[in-house]
């Protein structure tokens, strides 16, 4: 009964989901912020902050911060972490060197009370490049399979023509009918 209740409600109200779209520098956070708003490629430069804009699937609305990866400001992170429903982990699937520094940002997050019940979403970006990892390796990378605690979600895909980016807003947006 409780079930059909929240279903009735969440149909009709407009509730936020409050998203943070985090990664390394240059990964493609921005490209895929923009690629959900206009589902266009836009001109970015690195993000210094943070950059909001609601989007809104299927009568979900998803507040998506986009935050600056530079190693310079991911300390600061944490203050976006509040009332946080969602991660998007944008990871580069060209830069085997860095995917070790992705993997412990991943993981320190996860640990961080204020995220305790975020489900993940990890966009394997860059996938139309050559020499690049697949979903499947930087999710054994990663170790995807032994988080428990949060439902995740990985998915390939390619910022600047939008493949794959459609079937994680999906992925999302059943995740939001759950809450």
């Amino acid at each position: 009964m409780g079930l059909i209740f929240a279903k009735l409600w969440s149909f009709f109200c407009n509730q936020e989901h409050k998203v943070i779209i985090v990664g390394l520098d240059n990964a493609g956070k921005t490209t895929i912020l923009y690629q959900f708003l206009m589902n266009e490629v836009v001109h970015t430069s690195p993000t210094i902050g943070s950059n909001v804009e609601e989007i809104v699937v299927k009568k979900t609305h998803f507040l998506m911060w986009d935050i600056g990866g530079q190693e310079s400001l991911r300390s600061s992170w944490n203050t976006y972490y509040s009332n946080t429903e969602f991660i998007i982990l944008v990871v580069d699937s060209t830069d085997r060197e860095r995917l070790a520094i992705s993997k412990e940002e991943l993981y320190r997050m996860l640990a961080h009370e204020d995220l305790r019940k975020a489900s993940v979403l990890i966009f394997a970006n860059k996938q139309d490049m050559k020499g690049c990892m697949s979903a499947a390796e930087i999710s054994k990378y990663l170790t995807l399979s032994s988080i428990k605690d949060h439902p995740w979600h990985i998915q390939s895909c390619c910022a600047l023509t939008g493949e794959g980016l459609c079937q994680g807003l999906e992925w999302m947006t059943s995740r939001a009918g759950l809450r």
